[in-house]
């Protein structure tokens, strides 16, 4: 069994900017991880850490990427769907005009099974992703 957790407990594990509400988090994944529980990060809470990372406390593309990163290589620490990420942060750094959401939304889809991702936005040209006009 693992523990889920919301957003806002992701973004103090990953910025810090509360020192209280981290030592909380960081206690929990403590817990969790001596307990062999592990901390399950949503797909959902994955794409909303990013969009506060890159809106809130403006965080580059890299350092983001980073953090998302070092959080795959974690003990203790699991995602709802360890391929879509990997995926999802490969596609990100292979296309610069594509954002976070579009590489995810293009990844779970791929996982899915889908053999195309229809969409408007000419900057998410993505393997399997198809404008459509």
């Amino acid at each position: 069994m693992s523990i889920a957790i919301d957003t806002n407990v992701l973004v103090r594990l990953l910025v810090r900017d509360d020192e209280a509400q981290h030592m909380v988090a960081r206690r929990l994944v403590d817990q969790a991880e001596a307990a062999d529980e592990p901390i399950l990060i949503m797909l959902c809470a994955l794409l909303e850490t990013e969009w506060v990372l890159r809106s809130r406390y403006k965080l580059d593309k890299a350092s983001i990427a980073g953090s998302f990163t070092r959080l795959l290589e974690s003990t203790g620490v699991e995602f709802e769907h360890e391929a879509t990420v990997e995926e999802t942060l490969y596609l990100w750094g292979q296309h610069p005009r594509a954002d976070f959401a579009d590489c995810l939304l293009a990844a779970r889809a791929a996982h899915l099974g889908c053999s195309r991702f229809l969409t408007f936005d000419a900057a998410a040209q993505l393997p399997r992703s198809e404008l459509l006009q």
